[in-house]
Order: structure tokens, then C-alpha cells, then sequence
């Protein structure tokens, strides 16, 4: 059985066609995930599934239809409630709620709801009362409020638990939180449809320590600042106090950005993981992912995730240390490829520029195949082969039911994902290293394990959804040089263009692939990262106004990770 994870996760993401105020899409989406560990099985729910996943591990996931929820609905919530995992979703009419003792062999039964929300989440303290948390708004604020848990019905008034507030960075629209320059058609529709404000959603509730965590997205699941920040109090319904270290899950940089509208769960050993939301908007605004992220909470009972070098593969272990370096290194960043043939602006150096949105594609869809050549031998120990998708221009079979502001139909039917990977230490002598040339699984983020040395990888791509000439936007391997970690770097120069703006630039390191930029409030609190390729510049407009600032840039190569000085910028 695997033991690596690989973000975004390894998982058949499913295809939506949506027909949006007469724009037709075809692209995959999974987003706003739920995981309840319940009576031993992990359940992940996630929007646009028509069902849901199950794991014993957190690494082998399999997938289980399930058409008597409401599928169609956004944002699905699952909870263990007096000893039944209980589901509901958003909808703007009426939201009902639904259990089942054994969601893998019984069927959901149905309670009548008796109010509307969007963005729900349940949440059952241990005295046995039930919170109820839901928004979704750049208007409105959260709310939460008490139900009965027999009739799921709301006790007392709801209240308004957080709004946005503008002194909190991250709160901001905007690729890196930068005003949006594009006058395109497509982004003037985006704006018509979801407005220029930032939204507050996706609310769910951690309780630690007597301590709640009221936890929220902002600003919007299109960027790649999409993010989750936290409140907390002493009661489940507030009054609430901004943790000083927000956003607490985020992850601005590297090869698949975002990381909000999520939910925070132990595993079988006591571990806290954040599941959330990952981005790629290019076929669609929601072309989305998830990503998996160790958590937990320091001394001082804050909330903090481990988003370094979140893109690459980390194992799940009982340890559960947070901060380590990664066991693996990115080896195949900037390295030549060479292909079988290509389209205009889809060329094979997309394969390794460490970027989910470009991508190499094919003219033709037989047999069509790529050659990495990594320019060294090296140990490798992961392949991540990331499958993309391209302005597909298919009908669907059928339309289901109209939601309020599109057609959608949510594709179920059985797609491959078919290839042949191969190594070689010259380009002329390969072997194979996972022939799924015949399998029946649809994984557009697929992560192989191996353990040897190579300097040339081959993929063959056999068979993708609806016969589409292929698309490829990572060819990622990971693993281990043999020679030296890149020399230190420097912070040149900073300065703050606001409160809540603050520039850096940095020497360039000539033995450097890139750089991590660590920071926090605390000198010994560095919880937030950003990872950046190919440049010594970068704005950092997730910072809350008066905070301390705490500062440093690592450097890293295929070889390992050179730490830099902390210095305090504020």
C-alpha cells in the first residue's frame, strides 16, 4: 500500500458540464471538502462528487456513489452526531438533513429541514448540544445559532459571529491580493456574477482544549491566495477573538496554490490534518482540487497549519512532526522536455515550469508521449503526473436539474486515465516503471512510488477522458541529489507600502531552484510560507496591520534546503 500523499491528492476528480447564463464549461471540480473519521473509516465529502470518498489511511481512497443526497448542492457538511454521521449542503430554498449508521451499506435517511443555508456546518459539543454554523456572502456576515438535535430545528435567534474585517490582509480579492487588472470578458463576468468585495464563508468548528475554533474562508476560491482564517472563544457561539496567527491555512506559492474552505479533523492517533481547497480556474472559474495539510496547536493554543513544501510528498506517520524537511526534493523544476508533437502555446517546457495552469497538449490523442531528461542522474523516489484539461468542447448526455443560476450535469460515468511511465539512466535503454495501460481508474493527479536511480523519464499517455488529445501541466519527480544544498541568501531591501503590504527582494542564488519565504508574528512562531520559482522579488499582502513581522528565505535545490537568517521587519 502507498504511504505518500502528494497535493493536490491522488483522487477521481469528477467532470462537470455547465451551461452559465448560456457559457458552456467541461472541467473537473472537487471543492469545500469534509472529512469525519467515523467508526474508524475517513469519509471525505466534497462538492460536485455525487458522492463521496472513504479511507482507512488517508492515502488509498476509493469512491462510493451516493445519489440520494442532494448532489447538486454546494459545500456538503458531515459530522458524527449521537453516533450517526449526519450530511447536509447548501440551498438557498429549503436544506434538509440526512444520516446513516453505515454509510457504506445503508442508505441515507432523510430529516425534513425547516430553513435555508449556504455554507453549512454542524458541530455537537460534549455536553450534547448542536451548533449550527452557516454563510456565504460578501454582503453578510457568519452566523451560528443552536438546534434541537432530535428535529434539527433552530433554538433562539441566530447571531452574526464574523464579518470581514479590512485590517486582515488576506481578506483581500485579487491574485496576491492585488486589485485585478484584467479587463477581459471573462473577468468582467465573474465580477458581475460574485462581485468585487471579498467573500466570508465556509465556516466549521474545531473544538480544543475547551477552546473554540471558529474557522472561515476568504476571499475567494478563484484566487491563489484562497485561504482559511480562525476565531476563537470560550463558548460555541462567541463572542469570538481573531487568533493572532492568521490565516491559519495558507498557501499563496508553488505548483498548485489555495488552500481554503476546508475542515480540520484528528486521525486515528490523535493528529490534527486540514483538508481544503486548491485551485486552478482556467476552464473554469470552480476548476478546483484538495489538498491535505498536517495541523495542530502550540503551546499558547494557536492554530497553525504545515503548508511548506506543501505541494510536494510527505508520509502520513504517527510522528506527525511539523516543519521537517521534506524527505524528497523537487528534481525535475526547469529540466528539458521533449515531446512527440505539440499545439501552439502548449509546448513540453509547461511539464516542469511548476505551474497548474500551463500545460503541454498534444496534436493527436494516439500514443502521444513526453521525455523528461532531468540533466543528472538522481535517487527518485515519487512521480506525480499531472493530466490537465483544455477548453473541452463536448455535449453532455443530459442536463440535471437546473440549479438557480446554471445547467450543470455531474459526470459519474466510468473514464480512464491510461499510461505507460518508463526510466532510463542514457534515453535508450528503458524499463518500466508503472504500465497502466489497462487500468480502470480515472486519476488526473496520479503519484507513483519507486526507489531507484534515473535520469530520463518517458511517459506514453494511451487512453484520457473523451478521447481529448492529452494535456500534461506537471511531470513532477521527487527524490534526492548527490551533491550540495544551495549557499544562504540575503533579504536586500523591504519596506511596507501599508499595513497590511509588505515588499521583499532577496540576492539571487546561482545553485538555487527557489526560494521559501518563512514568516510569522513570533520569532519562533514562522507558520506562514511562500514558495516562488525563478524570481528575488515578492509582495506579501497577507499580513494582518499591527502585527510583528518575523522574517526569513530559505533556498533550495534538488540537493536539500539552506535556512536563512530570522530577521524582524516590523
Amino acid at each position: 500500500m502507498k504511504k505518500l500523499v502528494c497535493n493536490p491528492l491522488n483522487l477521481p476528480y469528477k467532470y462537470q458540464f455547465i451551461n452559465m447564463r448560456g457559457k458552456k464549461t467541461v472541467s473537473r471540480e472537487a471543492a469545500d471538502p469534509t472529512v469525519c473519521l467515523y467508526k474508524g473509516i475517513y469519509y471525505l465529502f466534497a462538492s460536485m462528487t455525487k458522492g463521496f470518498l472513504y479511507s482507512k489511511d488517508l492515502v488509498n481512497w476509493e469512491f462510493k456513489e451516493c445519489l440520494e443526497l442532494p448532489y447538486n448542492d454546494y459545500a456538503p457538511d458531515v459530522r458524527e452526531i449521537n453516533g450517526l454521521l449526519f450530511f447536509c449542503a447548501s440551498n438557498k430554498s429549503k436544506c434538509d438533513f440526512y444520516y446513516s449508521s453505515d454509510p457504506l451499506i445503508i442508505p441515507f435517511q432523510k430529516i425534513e429541514g425547516s430553513f435555508p443555508f449556504w455554507d453549512p456546518n454542524m458541530f455537537q459539543d460534549d455536553d450534547g448540544r448542536l451548533y449550527f454554523y452557516w454563510g456565504c456572502s460578501n454582503k453578510e456576515p457568519l452566523y451560528g445559532v443552536e438546534l434541537d438535535p432530535k428535529t434539527f430545528k433552530q433554538i433562539g435567534e441566530p447571531k452574526a459571529l464574523v464579518s470581514h474585517d479590512p485590517s486582515h490582509g488576506f481578506e483581500r480579492r485579487g491574485e496576491d491580493h492585488l486589485p485585478s487588472k484584467a479587463s477581459s470578458l471573462r473577468q468582467k463576468m465573474i465580477e458581475a456574477y460574485l462581485g468585487k468585495s471579498p467573500f466570508i464563508e465556509g465556516a466549521y468548528m474545531t473544538k480544543h482544549n475547551k477552546r473554540y475554533y471558529l474557522q472561515y474562508a476568504a476571499p475567494g476560491s478563484q484566487f491563489n491566495i484562497y485561504a482559511d482564517g480562525v476565531y476563537v472563544s470560550d463558548h460555541p457561539l462567541g463572542p469570538f477573538t481573531y487568533q493572532k496567527n492568521n490565516p491559519f491555512s495558507y498557501k499563496p506559492g508553488g505548483f498548485m496554490a489555495g488552500a481554503g474552505h476546508g475542515s480540520t479533523f484528528k486521525d486515528l492517533n490523535g493528529n490534527y490534518y486540514h483538508v481544503s481547497t486548491m485551485r486552478i480556474s482556467v476552464n473554469h472559474v470552480f476548476e478546483r482540487r484538495l489538498g491535505l495539510f498536517k495541523t495542530a496547536f502550540d503551546e499558547d493554543g494557536e492554530m497553525y497549519c504545515d503548508q511548506r513544501y506543501a505541494d510536494w510528498p510527505f508520509e502520513i506517520d504517527k510522528e506527525h512532526r511539523m516543519f521537517e524537511k521534506p524527505k524528497y526534493m523537487l528534481l525535475s523544476y526547469g529540466k528539458d522536455a521533449f515531446a512527440s508533437s505539440h499545439t501552439k502555446g502548449h509546448e513540453p517546457k509547461y511539464i516542469t515550469d511548476e505551474n497548474c495552469r500551463t500545460w503541454w497538449q498534444a496534436k493527436t490523442n494516439k500514443n502521444e508521449w513526453l521525455v523528461l531528461d532531468l540533466k543528472d542522474e538522481y535517487q527518485v523516489n515519487a512521480v506525480q503526473i499531472n493530466f490537465a484539461d483544455d477548453r473541452l468542447n463536448i455535449e453532455p448526455p443530459f442536463y440535471e436539474p437546473e440549479s438557480e443560476y446554471s445547467e450543470r450535469f455531474i459526470d459519474n460515468r466510468k473514464h480512464r486515465t491510461r499510461y505507460i511511465l518508463e526510466g532510463s539512466l542514457d534515453n535508450y535503454n528503458y524499463h518500466v516503471i508503472c504500465d497502466k495501460s489497462d487500468c480502470e481508474t480515472d486519476l488526473p493527479h496520479d503519484l507513483i512510488e519507486l526507489d531507484e536511480r534515473l535520469r530520463y523519464l518517458r511517459l506514453t499517455i494511451i487512453e484520457v477522458p473523451f478521447n481529448a488529445n492529452p494535456c500534461i501541466s506537471g511531470l513532477r519527480v521527487f527524490g534526492k541529489g548527490f551533491k550540495n544544498p544551495p549557499k544562504q541568501t540575503k533579504l536586500k531591501k523591504h519596506h511596507f507600502k501599508s499595513p497590511i503590504d509588505l515588499y521583499i527582494e532577496w540576492e539571487e542564488v546561482d545553485d538555487a531552484l527557489g526560494y521559501d519565504i518563512i514568516y510569522g508574528h513570533q520569532e519562533n512562531k514562522l507558520y506562514h510560507s511562500y514558495m516562488v520559482y525563478g524570481k528575488t522579488k515578492q509582495y506579501l499582502g497577507g499580513i494582518n496591520a499591527g502585527d510583528d513581522i518575523y522574517l526569513r528565505i530559505d533556498t533550495f535545490n534538488e540537493n536539500g534546503i539552506t535556512e536563512g537568517e530570522v530577521m524582524k521587519l516590523r
